[in-house]
């Protein structure tokens, strides 16, 4: 029996950022549960999508990716336009999960002192994780608007953009190596933006329908990350370890469905209790 409160089957969910590490897992929880999934991607490559999607389990149908540049308008319009031609009517869902950041492998030219941070890599990252999230909810929102069917909008956050990166975690790159890694700034410029993006947009659009949410995750375990960081983060971790990639599903299911049907404005934090200390 399906449960109507999770429900999301034959909803149109945009997937921003939908092959990367926790983009394509809620892409997946998605389409598994009946969702129609267009995924936006900067660099999709067939090797790349056949890998994520193979052929052979995802039905055309239901799933297609799009090749899109979240920070220029031309490119999110055109995709929109073939979305809707191809399933005939405007998205349900939009989950704005694109975004860039510097990891501790980063060059010292990008994650020395704040003090000698350049210029140009801070209005990158925002363009992407800010501009490029704010001119993507313009435009689907837009279109929501004119097809007088309401929708739900989850922008993906940051414990960085809620409380400022711990400096010591990274603390031994100088101790191994002799070049400092600082956190840089801009990304956690750029999150905390989403917030009030966040708040703005549901407060502008609550009386269409139009639901507007953040998600806020915490550090994600991957295999590159050496065991000093992972050691490091997760001593500070209330629950002591990374989240997994795929934690975050329940959250957008709940967040995509009647289920929160009365939430709009908010950040649920889902981060292991990082933002709890």
């Amino acid at each position: 029996m399906r449960d109507e409160l999770f429900d999301v089957s034959n909803k149109i969910c945009i997937v921003t950022g939908g092959l990367g590490q926790i983009g394509k897992n809620m892409a997946k929880a998605l389409y598994d549960r009946d969702a129609k999934v267009a995924i936006f991607a900067a660099h999709p490559t067939p090797e790349r999508i056949e890998e994520i999607f193979p052929s052979a389990q995802y039905d055309q149908d239901r799933l297609k990716v799009f090749k899109v540049d979240i920070n220029q308008k031309a490119t999110i319009e055109s995709a929109l336009d073939e979305l809707q031609e191809f399933w005939s009517e405007a998205p349900d869902v939009l989950v704005n999960c694109a975004g860039i950041d510097t990891q501790p492998s980063a060059p010292p030219e990008v994650s020395g002192p704040f003090e000698k941070f350049p210029e140009e890599v801070f209005r990158e990252v925002v363009d992407v994780n800010l501009v490029g999230t704010f001119l993507m909810i313009q435009a689907v929102g837009a279109r929501m608007v004119a097809a007088d069917k309401g929708g739900s909008i989850i922008n993906i956050g940051s414990i960085y953009g809620m409380v400022s990166p711990i400096q010591d975690i990274y603390a031994y790159k100088e101790e191994r190596t002799g070049i400092p890694f600082i956190k840089p700034v801009a990304y956690s410029a750029a999150k905390s933006g989403i917030y009030n993006l966040t708040r703005y947009c549901a407060t502008y659009w609550g009386k269409k329908g139009i639901r507007v949410n953040t998600l806020t995750p915490a550090g994600v375990w991957r295999d590159t990350q050496d065991e000093t960081f992972i050691k490091n983060f997760t001593s500070r971790m209330p629950m002591g370890r990374m989240s997994q990639e795929d934690e975050y599903n329940g959250a957008v299911i709940f967040l995509a469905s009647k289920a929160s049907s009365f939430m709009t404005g908010a950040n649920l934090v889902i981060d292991g209790g990082w933002t709890a200390w």
